[in-house]
């Protein structure tokens, strides 16, 4: 398993205090990205599966307030094989797993099934807009999202808001995620930053991307309009 950073964190990625691993390599390359050097597949550090697990349990005693173990990326699924091989074992240990996709991975419904807490980013309701801003299709993250919800799948789904990119219209965005069944679903927004703006290497193109507290209030209005539950974290 290729990691290019690990470290604690407490509440930012999944619940409690969590031991956070970044594995190398993502599908999309979406210009407000806070780690582009997850990005690329080649880079980071190798790890064993057992080397992984058995830190994992040397950090039991970390994992206050219900944390446990979080994968992210770049884009966790890109390294399904090991990552499922993992979880396996973290969930036999009974030590608490999460995960933070982009939800485009075919192997995404065979992983969930390892994993405690799942979060999983919407970065826009266009498809077209989907594909222009991270180079991806938006057709696999709607199938996963239709299937996690069809099984009752307890699911976190984070929004960035970015202005000028997704930040437009709640309405729509609202519209289109309340035709699941998002009855265990809860929806956060989380505000444009730039925190990763200083690692890229390339020039950084975002430009007049904050958004004001009035967007995110006709976000957080449409959303519950729409019976959409909300949660801050």
């Amino acid at each position: 398993m290729k990691i290019f950073f690990k470290g604690f964190n407490y509440s930012q990625d999944g619940p409690g205090n969590r031991l956070v691993y970044h594995l190398q390599g993502c599908n999309m390359c979406c210009p407000w990205c806070s780690n582009p050097e997850g990005m690329p597949f080649e880079g980071g550090t190798e790890y064993s599966i057992k080397q992984i697990v058995d830190e994992c349990v040397r950090s039991r005693a970390m994992f206050f307030s219900g944390g446990g173990v979080t994968f992210t990326g770049g884009e966790a699924t890109m390294q399904w094989t090991e990552l499922k091989a993992v979880l396996e074992q973290l969930c036999e240990l009974k030590i608490h797993t999460a995960i933070e996709t982009n939800g485009t991975s075919p192997h995404l419904p065979v992983i969930q099934e390892h994993v405690d807490y799942l979060m999983m980013d919407f970065k826009h309701y266009d498809k077209d807009a989907f594909r222009k801003f991270t180079g991806s299709d938006i057709a696999p993250l709607l199938q996963n999202f239709e299937y996690l919800c069809n099984i009752g799948r307890q699911l976190h789904i984070r929004i960035p808001l970015i202005n000028h990119v997704n930040a437009d219209d709640p309405q729509k965005f609202a519209e289109l995620l309340s035709r699941y069944n998002t009855s265990n679903v809860v929806f956060e927004f989380l505000p444009y930053h730039e925190y990763g703006k200083k690692k890229w290497k390339t020039e950084y193109k975002m430009t007049d991307a904050f958004v004001s507290t009035e967007q995110i209030k006709s976000f957080q209005k449409a959303f519950a309009d729409y019976g959409l539950k909300q949660i801050n974290t």
